[in-house]
Order: structure tokens, then C-alpha cells, then sequence
């Protein structure tokens, strides 16, 4: 991504430039193009200012408008009037009793646990409660049996209603058999596939009969789940780089194994940070699997290595 030195007018790209930059002239305070966050390089991290965050929020919001692409979703900040109606009255942040903590049961329709557990994430998830909660889908179908973003908001109403009595999401499993076969029937069903059916029903439904290509969507599905995945490969003989950049709703991480005849072998405290430094790291990929290197015009070996270009606001592993 571009970045903005705010010491002098400078530009430079993510990574080598910017450093270079950095050495030869001191200048340590850059602001990201894209978002508008501000990069300290003595810190080596971003840095979160109020004041900036809210002239980054106005400017985006703006570019959003004069680019035809109507207003941009903010979530709800509270004043700091409001805030301190908050405080001092805890018990009237909910709409109802329990209903800030959208807590209520599903109905299991039958083998239904893993329809249950994501739904109880998605209502869960705070940027897509905020959406569904404050009226922003307009729904572009004839009727609202046939639009899934319609019964998930419905969903939504239900859990943040303040009953405390369980309902049946009997209408999102009749669609998710509609349109997703392979996990059609009364039979246990993956949960990660159910929750990666979902995604791609509401994202189809909310572009519907729009002129929104499903490649550079903002629809909120994208917004909170979509990152972008890198994938380098580089030959072995000329170190030419090959890059491709491919959307992503999840990340599937493997494990280290060792030999269950042996258990001191098998791992033991596995975290993430461990599983995604593995995902990440290069890998050679051998005289068996050569590709053709357009600088060398021929097939030589290479390595691959894959890193996260842009995060997800919600990321899911697996």
C-alpha cells in the first residue's frame, strides 16, 4: 500500500522504500493512503490518534460520496455526552431486559448443532449486529422468503428482542437447502462449510440486481470477513518474483503431527501465532513441481511463500 511521508513530500510503497526513507532522512511518521492510519517507525507499528481517526473517517467518507458509491456504513460511536448517560445509567444500555446481550436459544431442528453455533457467532460478531440492528438492508427481491439477508436480519430482531424463549431458524436451513446441495438433508454437517455457505448467500443476495461487480464488492459481508491472500514464487535461478492476490473468507491451517506410536513426538501447546508463522513460511517446491519463469523463459525450481496482504476485520481459521 502507499504511504505518505508527513515530514516532506514523499511518497513510497509498504516495505524496502519506505525504510530507505526512514534511514537517510529521519522522517518517522507516515500515514497509510488507503485507511489513513498513521505508521510510526520508532514504534514499528501503527499508531491509533483520535484526532486523526476522525479527519481519516470525514475523508473517506467524502471520497465515498464523490466517487458515486453512495454513503459509506459507520458504525455507531457514542459522544461523550453519551457515554456518560451510559456510565452513570448501566442499567438502561439494554432495549430490554437481556437484550444487549443477545442471549437466546435456537430451537435444534434435527442435527441442526452446527447451523446453531454459527448463527450464535454471527449475531455475536459486533459490526454485523450493528448492521442488521440499525435497519440498513434494503432488500432488492420480490419477497422476503426468498432473500436470506432478510432472515437474517429477522434472526437478529429475534435474538435481541429480549424473549427469552428459543426460536426456530427453520427458514435459514430451508434456504441454505435451496441453494447450497451439498449440505442439503437431516444428517451433522460441517460447520465451517455451513458458515462459508452463509457468507456466499449473503453476499450474492445483497448485490442482487445491482451493478456492484462480486470482485470489488463493500457489501458488509466483505467489508468484515474479506482479506486478501498473497502468494510469491520465486525462482530459484534469477530470483524473479512471481506475485498473484486472491480474496479470501477463511484460512485452512495444518497442524504439526508426530507419530502416535510415540506421544512425546506430538505436539503439545500449539498456538496460532505457530500455526500462521508454518502457513507463512517459504516452501521449497522441488525439481517435481517446476514452473515456468518468465524472465528465464524456462522451467526451473522455485519456492513459494504465502502472507496475509490485507486482514479481514474478522478472520477465520480453520
Amino acid at each position: 500500500r502507499l504511504h505518505s511521508c508527513l515530514s516532506c513530500i514523499y511518497f513510497a510503497c509498504w516495505g524496502q522504500h519506505m525504510k530507505d526513507h526512514v534511514r537517510s532522512k529521519q522522517h518517522k511518521i507516515w500515514v497509510d493512503l488507503e485507511y489513513g492510519n498513521i505508521w510510526c517507525a520508532t514504534c514499528t507499528d501503527y499508531v491509533y490518534e483520535a484526532e486523526f481517526k476522525q479527519i481519516s473517517d470525514e475523508i473517506m467518507a467524502t471520497s465515498h460520496r464523490n466517487l458515486g458509491l453512495g454513503v459509506l456504513y459507520q458504525p455507531w460511536q457514542p459522544t461523550q455526552k453519551e457515554i456518560t448517560m451510559i456510565q452513570n445509567n448501566p442499567k438502561k444500555r439494554e432495549f430490554s431486559e437481556n437484550s444487549k446481550l443477545g442471549l437466546r436459544g435456537l430451537i435444534n431442528l434435527g442435527n441442526t448443532c452446527f447451523m446453531s453455533c454459527i448463527v450464535q457467532v454471527l449475531i455475536h460478531t459486533p459490526l454485523l449486529r450493528d448492521y442488521f440492528l440499525s435497519d440498513r438492508h434494503i432488500c432488492n427481491f420480490s419477497g422476503t422468503d426468498q432473500c436470506i439477508v432478510c432472515e437474517i436480519e429477522r434472526i437478529f430482531q429475534e435474538s435481541f428482542s429480549g424473549e427469552m424463549t428459543p426460536f426456530s431458524p427453520h427458514k435459514l436451513l430451508h434456504m441454505i437447502w435451496t441453494h447450497a446441495h451439498h449440505l442439503a438433508g437431516y444428517e451433522q454437517q460441517d460447520a465451517h462449510e455451513f458458515f462459508i455457505a452463509v457468507l456466499d448467500l449473503l453476499h450474492r443476495h445483497l448485490i442482487h440486481k445491482t451493478s456492484i461487480s462480486p470482485s470489488n464488492c463493500t457489501c458488509i459481508v466483505d467489508t468484515i470477513f474479506t482479506g486478501k491472500l498473497q502468494s510469491d514464487v520465486v525462482c530459484q535461478v534469477c530470483k524473479g518474483v512471481s506475485t498473484t492476490v486472491d480474496p479470501f473468507w477463511d484460512i485452512s491451517l495444518d497442524l504439526p503431527t508426530g507419530s502416535p506410536a510415540l506421544p512425546s513426538t506430538l505436539p503439545s501447546g500449539i498456538s496460532l501465532q505457530d500455526c500462521l508463522q508454518r502457513f507463512t513460511q517459504p516452501e521449497h517446491l522441488g525439481s517435481a513441481a517446476k514452473i515456468r519463469c518468465s524472465k528465464c523463459n524456462s522451467h526451473q525450481e522455485s519456492t513459494k511463500q504465502l502472507t496475509m496482504q490485507k486482514l479481514p476485520v474478522v478472520a477465520s481459521f480453520h
